[in-house]
């Protein structure tokens, strides 16, 4: 290298914290009119090394041009050191870059890439494998506070640490040791995830959670996995960093940021407002009378343009923490202020999550506290306990605001008339609060609930229906994924639990708003049309319409009639087919599906080749796709397998067999997400088209069963496995109900379609329900094998067998 040129290192590497397989960055400085190709030797010496660097090649006036175009190249020549070469050009570069830095504009250009990272992570830490360096509470956060500061001139990151922060007074020693620790725990994960991998891995992936466990010396306990104690370490260290990294950063901005000209408006003896941030008109506010933390939040709410405390504030707040005790949480005054706050009109969701955040919810809440961070790992839900507890609540109060009354029409409707809806948040924050502690978390969530109740004052009435509510969050459902809503008697038991309207609107509510709190993916429109429709269902026998099932039948066939006229004219078109359809048919379809089986089979009630129909389905997602051919061994694993290539997850499945030997069967199909091309897009056409042609050939060539879609299962699932269940059931006559749970993956519909077919069962019905990577399916069968004691054994077995491979 020339004499005059000098090399630098930037980034990570300018920082000399470089972990062991993060690119080295190296800027090769050179002088006015160098030639630089004589840098590309050198460069190319790195890669052969194996090193991989980030490098550039520039003068002096081309950093500070590139360094004003682009705050990330700022950034980098703010944090450089000179490893060989002229120091003299070293120390000019690095003061014409400081001669360029606007300390207030920097801070709100990295304030806002800060912002927009948090977003790009969904605005929460806790997902299934975060990333340490870029979620929130991840380890740029800390990087940021050291470049605001250092751009300001205020510390140099590299000259202290965080105690040298403290010295400026930025944070207390306090904090300063805290931070530190939770920097050193992140830190000691990335290093050996980088050991782990082989190479630059910043996320905490489900492949190497279990190994660092185990290197960490983390055993699992009787109720946790040793990977959900690594990720609750993880978790609670990140919501560590989030809380000074508030701090921090609204410390900074009060130094280099406007004259604080704003005044400081007073809202009561203990309260003041400084612009949008809440302010403690004395040190000593939160010690000397510690329900003023719980007063803080309630002014948070009750003043919406507030945007949360000052860096004063929060940090006087987390002093006063530790008196929040026994004797706190008995002091009716608390009790009161507590219950003010679920019972504001507004910024509920806002204020739990701040209360969160602070550590707020956690001491008034004891069992609270112990599922903060603790993860999941049950393949649907991807948001830590305590995360998911805030989002139900979250998704319940959007059922108020009036701008999402789009999203939840039904749901708003019904909110709107539900009287003290403090009850349904009260149900939110104890319906998963035991999760993690052996036992049904039902019932000793349940029980958490009654004390609360009973302790806050609340009347027997509003106990009682908090206390079923957490009990039996989890029956509604059950009842509508894995039952028959077409039985009469399903809907008869189902309301015989729920007992009145006012339960069973509030089971509803905290239905949904529970399964749209677990997954963005959970959720679709088939699982919101089975819950509505059991709702109304049982409404309606609640209140008092109890028609014996003749009349309810015959009800159906008339507003059948009535659609299939609008698109078929003439008298009795119809006879020929309903001649061969039992009224189980007409119990088990809605009219508008009788009417598109009719208007499609009237002129052909026994079609010699097979009936493939297809239709955007009435529920607003998806596909319905009906199939009417004679019915034959392995017609329902055919279906399955098409499904499968077609890149299209069954989400229901109404089988039925007429009088005459035909299957007349009906599916719900989803696009997979999973899969680019089940997407239906704008060609949904050309797909029913498809369908409807490949899928008759199919059935009408009936050829052997090839091998079962492949496909590759979620990372999820292979390092947290399923173990299958298998479960039999005699249900009315000669038919049995086969529960299936396993992990979902490809093929595992015709996995099962296949081993009825090797059983010589016959399919009468399938309730398919996924929940993530999770299938719980109900399968009703008829046939000799299960009705002895070692037939059924060794149904089982086998099953258990293939769902193991």
């Amino acid at each position: 290298m020339p004499a005059d040129w000098a090399l630098v290192a930037v980034g990570g590497y300018g920082r000399a914290a470089l972990f062991p397989h993060s690119d080295v960055d190296v800027l090769v400085l050179v002088p006015e009119g160098a030639p630089i190709k004589l840098a590309e030797p050198f460069i190319g010496v790195l890669w052969d090394s194996g090193i991989e660097p980030g490098h550039s090649v520039r003068n002096i006036a081309e950093c500070v041009e590139e360094a004003e175009r682009d705050v990330t190249v700022l950034t980098s020549l703010l944090e450089t050191r000179l490893i060989t070469g002229n120091a003299d050009l070293f120390a000019a570069m690095s003061k014409a870059v400081r001669k360029i830095v606007k300390p207030r504009d920097f801070f709100n250009a990295k304030l806002e890439e800060q912002r927009a990272r948090h977003t790009r992570a969904l605005d929460a830490a806790f997902r299934l494998e975060p990333n340490l360096k870029e979620n929130p509470g991840g380890l740029r956060d800390l990087q940021t506070i050291h470049w605001v500061a250092d751009a300001a001139g205020m510390f140099d990151g590299r000259g202290g640490g965080w105690h040298g922060m403290a010295k400026e007074g930025l944070i207390t020693q306090g904090e300063a040791l805290r931070i530190a620790k939770d920097e050193r725990a992140l830190q000691d994960l990335r290093i050996r995830l980088h050991f782990l991998a082989g190479r630059r891995e910043d996320r905490l992936v489900f492949d190497h959670q279990s190994r660092l466990a185990a290197e960490m010396g983390i055993t699992a306990t009787a109720n946790k996995r040793a990977s959900e104690l690594l990720m609750q370490r993880y978790y609670r260290a990140a919501k560590g960093i989030y809380r000074l990294n508030t701090i921090l950063l609204q410390n900074i901005w009060a130094r280099i940021g406007p004259p604080r000209d704003m005044k400081v408006v007073p809202i009561d003896d203990t309260f003041a407002r400084r612009g949008n941030t809440l302010e403690i008109l004395e040190e000593d506010a939160f010690i000397r009378d510690p329900s003023n933390i719980l007063r803080a939040m309630h002014m948070l709410q009750k003043l919406e343009d507030l945007e949360g405390p000052s860096a004063d504030a929060l940090r006087a707040l987390w002093r006063a923490l530790p008196l929040m005790d026994a004797k706190f949480r008995a002091d009716p005054v608390n009790r009161e202020l507590f219950m003010s706050i679920l019972r504001e009109p507004t910024r509920v969701t806002f204020v739990l999550r701040k209360m969160n955040h602070y550590g707020i919810l956690a001491r008034y809440l004891p069992a609270f506290g112990r599922i903060v961070g603790q993860m999941q790992h049950d393949l649907f839900h991807v948001y830590t306990v305590d995360e998911h507890i805030l989002m139900v609540v979250r998704n319940l109060r959007r059922f108020i605001v009036p701008r999402f009354v789009h999203e939840y029409p039904f749901c708003t409707e019904l909110m709107r008339d539900f009287e003290r809806k403090e009850v349904l948040i009260l149900a939110a924050l104890f319906h998963d609060i035991a999760k993690g502690r052996g036992g049904d978390h039902s019932e000793l969530g349940a029980g958490d609930a009654r004390r609360f109740c009973r302790a806050h004052g609340l009347a027997p009435g509003d106990t009682d229906l908090v206390v079923w509510l957490v009990e039996q969050h989890l029956t509604m459902s059950q009842t509508a994924q894995k039952q028959d809503l077409s039985d009469p008697e399903v809907i008869a038991n189902f309301a015989l639990k729920v007992g009145n309207e006012r339960r069973l609107t509030a089971l509803y509510l905290l239905t949904v708003a529970d399964i749209r709190g677990t997954s963005p993916h959970v959720w679709n429109a088939w699982k919101g049309k089975l819950l509505e429709d059991l709702f109304k269902l049982t409404r309606k026998l609640l209140s008092g319409e109890r028609a014996p099932i003749e009349t309810w039948i015959e009800g159906k066939k008339d507003e059948a009639l009535r659609i299939f006229a609008q698109y078929v004219t003439g008298e009795g078109k119809h006879e020929a087919l309903w001649a061969q359809l039992h009224p189980a048919y007409f119990q088990r379809f809605e009219a508008s599906e009788i009417a598109w089986h009719t208007r499609a089979l009237w002129s052909r009630p026994t079609p010699e080749n097979p009936v493939v129909k297809a239709r955007l389905s009435p529920i607003g997602e998806g596909l319905q796709v009906m199939v009417c051919t004679l019915d034959q061994p392995g017609v329902f694993a055919r279906i399955c397998s098409y499904f499968e290539r077609m890149h299209l997850d069954i989400a229901a499945a109404k089988i039925y067999t007429t009088q005459h030997g035909y299957a007349l069967d009906s599916f719900q199909v989803l696009p997979r997400a999973r899969s680019a091309s089940g997407d239906l897009g704008g060609h949904y056409r050309d797909v029913i088209a498809r369908i409807e042609e490949e899928l008759a050939l199919q059935l009408k060539e009936a050829k052997p069963l090839g091998g079962t879609a492949s496909g590759r299962i979620s990372r999820q699932v292979k390092h947290f496995p399923i173990e299958p269940v298998v479960n039999i059931a005699q249900e009315k006559s000669n038919r049995y109900a086969v529960q299936v749970i396993a992990a979902d993956r490809p093929g595992l519909l015709s996995t099962v379609a296949r081993h009825f077919l090797q059983h010589e069962l016959s399919l009468h019905d399938a309730r398919i329900t996924t929940l993530g990577n999770r299938a719980e399916d109900v399968f009703v069968v008829e046939g000799e094998v299960l009705a002895r004691a070692e037939g059924a054994r060794e149904f089982r077995d086998g099953l258990l067998e293939k769902l193991r491979t």
